[in-house]
C-alpha cells in the first residue's frame, strides 16, 4: 500500500492517494456529527449546547495532534521521497515517543484547566456541568487521539492512504453503536457520549499502532538508526511547531469566540454547535485534501522534482472543488432539513441560528478551498513563514470581527467575520504560491 508519488502522472497519484483520504475524514467527522445529532435528538437540545460549548476546548487538544501529524508526516515524506529508510525510520520512532509524552502532559493540565476555561468561556450554567463531564471524559482519551493521528501521518507520509479509512470505518460503525447503546438504552445522557468516542477511538488507535510497526518492519534498511534522536526532534518541530501554532491560534480564537456566542444564551450555542459540526465537516474535507498535496509537495521536494509541484496544485484545485461546490449547494439550499437533523421538537431558535449561520459562511467554501491547497505546497515544501503569515492574518481578522460585527449585527455579525477572514487569508497564500516561494530547497532535512 506504500506509495511513491515522485512517478506517475500527478492527477492520477494525488486522485488515487487523497480519495480514500477523503473518504477516512469524512467518517471521522460523521462520527463527531452523530454524537451531536444523539446528544440533540435524544437528549434535548441543552445536551447538544453543551457538547458544543466544550467543542472549542478539544479542538486545542485537537490542534497539537493535528500539527504533529503535519510535522512529522512532512519529513517522513522528504526522507522517503529521498530513499533515505534509516533516517525515516528514526523521524518515525522518534515521532510516536514525543507524541505519546506530549499527550500524557496535555492531559494533566488538561484536568487541572478544562473547569476555569469553561468559565472563562462564560458557559451558560444550565449545561456547565455536563459541558465538563464531557470534556474530561474527552481529556481522559487524549492519548488515544494523539496515538491515532501520529500512525495515521506516518500512512500518509508513505502514501499509504487506504489503511487510515479502513479503522475510521470501524472506528466510525463502532462510535455510532456505542452512542446509540449509551445514550438510548442506558440512558447516560452527555457521558454516554463522551465514552462512546473514547472506547471507539480507543480501539482503532491500538489497532493502527500494531499494524504501523509490522508495516515498518517491511521496509528494509542498510543499517540501523536511533529509537530516537534530539537533532531529529528538531528537524520535526520545525514544521510541527508552526502548524500547532496555527491550529492553536485558531482554536484559541474560537475560544474567546465561543465566550462571546455563549453570551447569547443556550439556544444560540446550540444552533452554532450544529451550524459548526456540518461546516467543519465541510472544512476538513478541503483540509484533508490540502494534507495530501502536502504529502505529494514533501515527497517529490525530497527527490527534486519541483516541477511536478506545479502540477499537482493544478490537480488539488480541481479535486477540491468537486467537494467544494456540492457542499455549497447541499447547505445553502438544504440547511434547514441539515440543521433539523441535530434538534429535537421545540428546537426551533436554535434551528434559526444554525440555517442563518450556513448560509452565510458555505457561498465561499469555494474560497477558502484555495486556500488550504496553496497551503498544502507552502507547508509540504517547508516554506513555514509564508504558511504562518497568511492563517494568522485569516485568524486575527477573524476574532476581530467577530467582536465588532456583533455590535451592530448581532449573533449573524460573528457568522459575517469568516468570510472577511478567508478571503484575506486566500489571497495571501495565493500570492505566497505563485510568487513561488515554495520552489527554494527546503531546509529541513
Amino acid at each position: 500500500m506504500i506509495t511513491d508519488m515522485t512517478q506517475g502522472k500527478p492527477f492520477r497519484v494525488l486522485w488515487r492517494f487523497t480519495i480514500p483520504m477523503l473518504v477516512s475524514v469524512m467518517f471521522q467527522q460523521f462520527y463527531n456529527i452523530v454524537d451531536s445529532i444523539v446528544a440533540g435528538k435524544f437528549v434535548g437540545v441543552d445536551a447538544l449546547a453543551a457538547v458544543g460549548a466544550s467543542y472549542p476546548v478539544t479542538m486545542i487538544f485537537m490542534a497539537v495532534a493535528t500539527g504533529l501529524n503535519i510535522g512529522c508526516s512532512v519529513v517522513i515524506s522528504l526522507y522517503f521521497g529521498a530513499k533515505e529508510y534509516g533516517r525515516m525510520k528514526c523521524c518515525v520512532s522518534t515521532s510516536l515517543i514525543s507524541t505519546v509524552g506530549i499527550a500524557v502532559v496535555l492531559s494533566a493540565l488538561g484536568f487541572l484547566f478544562s473547569r476555569p476555561l469553561m468559565r472563562l468561556m462564560n458557559t451558560p450554567e444550565n449545561i456547565f456541568s455536563d459541558s465538563a463531564l464531557y470534556l474530561n471524559i474527552y481529556i481522559g482519551g487524549l492519548v488515544f487521539l494523539f496515538l491515532y493521528n501520529i500512525c495515521t501521518g506516518v500512512f500518509t507520509a508513505l502514501g499509504d492512504s487506504r489503511t487510515p479509512l479502513y479503522f475510521l470505518i470501524a472506528s466510525s460503525v463502532g462510535n455510532i453503536v456505542l452512542d446509540l447503546v449509551f445514550v438510548i438504552v442506558f440512558h447516560m445522557g452527555v457521558a454516554g457520549v463522551a465514552w462512546a468516542t473514547f472506547l471507539a477511538q480507543g480501539v482503532s488507535s491500538l489497532l493502527a499502532f500494531v499494524t504501523l510497526i509490522k508495516r515498518l518492519k517491511g521496509i528494509e534498511t542498510p543499517e540501523g538508526y536511533a529509537k530516537f534522536s534530539w537533532r531529529m526532534a528538531v528537524k520535526i518541530s520545525r514544521v510541527a511547531v508552526p502548524s500547532i501554532l496555527q491550529q492553536s491560534f485558531i482554536s484559541v480564537g474560537n475560544l474567546f469566540v465561543q465566550g462571546l456566542i455563549n453570551s447569547y444564551g443556550s439556544a444560540v450555542v446550540a444552533g452554532y454547535s450544529a451550524g459548526m459540526k456540518v461546516n467543519t465537516f465541510a472544512i476538513t474535507c478541503f483540509t484533508t485534501l490540502g494534507n495530501g498535496l502536502s504529502s505529494f509537495t514533501a515527497q517529490n521536494t525530497g527527490a527534486g522534482k519541483t516541477e511536478r509541484i506545479s502540477q499537482g496544485f493544478r490537480a488539488g484545485v480541481k479535486l477540491v472543488l468537486c467537494v467544494a461546490v456540492p457542499a455549497f449547494l447541499l447547505f445553502f439550499i438544504f440547511g434547514p432539513s441539515v440543521i433539523r437533523l441535530f434538534m429535537s421538537k421545540g428546537g426551533e431558535a436554535a434551528a434559526q441560528v444554525g440555517v442563518e449561520f450556513l448560509r452565510i459562511v458555505s457561498p465561499f467554501y469555494m474560497i477558502i478551498s484555495f486556500k488550504l491547497i496553496a497551503d498544502g505546497v507552502l507547508r509540504g515544501s517547508g516554506s513555514m513563514k509564508a504558511f504562518m503569515i497568511s492563517t494568522f492574518t485569516d485568524l486575527v481578522l477573524r476574532v476581530v470581527l467577530a467582536f465588532v460585527l456583533s455590535v451592530p449585527f448581532g449573533a449573524a455579525g460573528i457568522w459575517m467575520s469568516w468570510p472577511a477572514g478567508w478571503v484575506i487569508g486566500t489571497g495571501i497564500s495565493l500570492f505566497f504560491y505563485f510568487t513561488g516561494v515554495w520552489k527554494k530547497k527546503s531546509g529541513i532535512v
